[in-house]
């Protein structure tokens, strides 16, 4: 899809804090054939961002923080971030950085969810977010690893207002967009270090052909193409400077698009 606004409560962007920026850009427009164009604005401090299809899809900024990860970061629109940011901290998050605007585009904040996991939200003006949103080389999914589910939902809730399912893997919904998930880190026998931390998804028509790639990039393979069955199979991969993402290839995309052509020809 392509959004033309930002949903409220729901991820509108993902950006990776990198240490080399160019070398980032290029192992992601390798892999996911993207278009990478630096802010030239000294003020913009390096910021990068990535395109598909002529299209805002990430973004890649330097390191700013002495013992800031190399990790991507997903973003979430509000309508006030000053209010958000405030709303976080009583719920027992935590402000990293202060609500700040970023030129005329719009105004974010850096927070902590009570778990740990880092996170942003952003009050769009000029700049939206997600120019695409679940298609290939896109994002797609955003899945938060905890060990406290029922805290990290009752802080999410009265954050965002989101909607959470009561599937064995609850399913993460704004309005009636539903984005993400919860996954349970004690349940999945994570060792003691692995925190709480969110995972982007990007999609890609070829999940086995995307770990290859990455590999041939230098990427680690986390976890390789295991398929769920009715729903797609998945990836987790960790880039050559350490940030940890996912890939994810739906069940049935191919034939999908093959029956519409049938029907295409059909029809003329």
């Amino acid at each position: 899809m392509k959004p033309t606004e930002a949903a409220i409560g729901a991820p509108c962007w993902v950006e990776l804090g990198a240490a080399d920026v160019p070398t980032a850009g290029e192992f992601y427009s390798a892999l996911f054939d993207w278009t990478i164009t630096t802010d030239p604005r000294a003020e913009a401090g390096g910021y990068t961002t990535a395109s598909s299809q002529d299209l805002p899809v990430a973004a890649m900024s330097p390191l700013y923080a002495p013992g800031q990860p190399v990790a991507w970061t997903v973003s979430f629109a509000v309508l006030d971030a000053d209010a958000t940011a405030s709303r976080a901290a009583e719920e027992g998050g935590a402000v990293l950085m202060a609500p700040m605007d970023i030129f005329d585009n719009g105004r974010f904040a850096v927070l902590r969810e009570p778990g740990g996991a880092m996170f942003t939200v952003w009050q769009p003006r000029t700049f939206q977010g997600f120019g695409l949103w679940d298609e290939p080389g896109a994002a797609c999914w955003a899945e938060l690893a905890t060990r406290d589910v029922p805290t990290a939902t009752a802080f999410y809730q009265a954050l965002l207002g989101w909607s959470v399912s009561s599937d064995d893997y609850p399913h993460l919904s704004a309005g009636d967009r539903v984005f993400g998930g919860i996954r349970d880190l004690n349940a999945m026998g994570a060792p003691e270090d692995v925190p709480t931390q969110w995972l982007v998804h990007f999609k890609t028509a070829d999940a086995a052909a995307t770990v290859a790639r990455a590999a041939a990039l230098g990427a680690h393979t986390t976890s390789g193409a295991f398929h769920l069955p009715g729903t797609g199979y998945f990836a987790t991969l960790r880039d050559p400077q350490g940030a940890v993402f996912a890939v994810y290839q739906p069940d049935n995309e191919g034939e999908n698009e093959n029956e519409n052509e049938n029907e295409d020809a059909a029809a003329a």
